[in-house]
């Protein structure tokens, strides 16, 4: 597969110059087949990003949400109305449930901000699967990501409210972006909230292939004991990732281990990076 260009246009933190930095995430993945953007950040700066790197929104083919919180769809709204386009938006079911983060005596919405029908006639086309869907023939979805690692796991205070009552959420809507080129996978992260080292197992079963070229996106490592983050640093290395670039959700403490255990390996991935392959 040749010319491969990831460029995130939403993270916490931002590159030089006049990027926005914000809570969340998303990336734009282009190739000679397909640009496809990979979530739409929390609310503007997606956007204003892609302005300032010259990227035209209108020229995306394909959305592709990793799930449904409202720090990765916040900015879809803006998105298709910069688009005015019809365009399919590929995702799990469960991104329409309603979801909460909740602590302590606090209960706080975290689902997607807008009605479906609203996003409809903007011109979405939501292509709601559970199960890996093929962009192209390097390009597929994860779909639903089993979970089999034993120190991996999902934060009790993500919930759904069901019929009144919060629910653990199981965030089977969770899911990755996988690439295939030549050294090995690519693999984009929304917030691996099912597992870093689930979705790179998974990743590798799906497509038959056992080399991981590089990892970039959230690892949701910021809630994670420092035990946690030793084996999943030890199961990268034993999954041979060449190049890990953290964003978002992975947390300053993990992704400060990360830096000094895979040294010249590991990068930042802000708003503003773009990496060519």
């Amino acid at each position: 597969m040749m010319g491969l260009q990831i460029t995130t246009l939403s993270e916490n933190t931002a590159g030089l110059g006049n990027f926005l930095g914000e809570w969340g995430l998303s990336i734009l993945v282009e190739t000679a087949g397909a640009k496809i953007l990979f979530d739409t950040g929390q609310s503007i700066s997606a956007s204003h990003n892609a302005d300032l790197l010259g990227i035209e929104l209108g020229k995306i083919n394909k959305i592709v949400l990793s799930h449904g919180h409202y720090d990765h769809t916040g900015g879809l709204r803006l998105i298709l109305r910069r688009m005015r386009k019809e365009i399919e938006i590929i995702a799990h079911p469960d991104i329409w449930q309603v979801k909460y983060a909740t602590r302590g005596d606090e209960e706080r919405y975290i689902g997607i901000p807008f009605h479906r029908q609203t996003l409809e006639r903007l011109g979405a086309h939501f292509k709601l699967s559970k199960k890996p869907v093929r962009i192209t023939d390097n390009i597929i979805t994860t779909g639903e990501i089993p979970m089999v690692t034993d120190y991996e796991g999902i934060e009790p205070y993500l919930v759904v409210k069901e019929e009144g009552s919060f629910k653990p959420d199981k965030l089977l809507d969770d899911q990755a972006l996988i690439i295939k080129t030549r050294p090995g996978l690519v693999v984009i992260l929304g917030c691996a909230h099912r597992g870093i080292i689930n979705t790179l197992y998974h990743a590798r079963k799906l497509t038959g292939v056992k080399a991981i070229d590089m990892v970039v996106g959230g690892c949701h490592l910021m809630d994670a004991t420092e035990e946690r983050v030793w084996l999943t640093i030890a199961a990268l290395k034993e999954l041979g990732v060449q190049r890990i670039g953290v964003s978002h959700c992975t947390g300053l403490p993990a992704a400060a281990i990360m830096a000094q255990e895979f040294g010249d390996r590991f990068f930042f991935n802000n708003a503003g990076t773009i990496i060519n392959l």
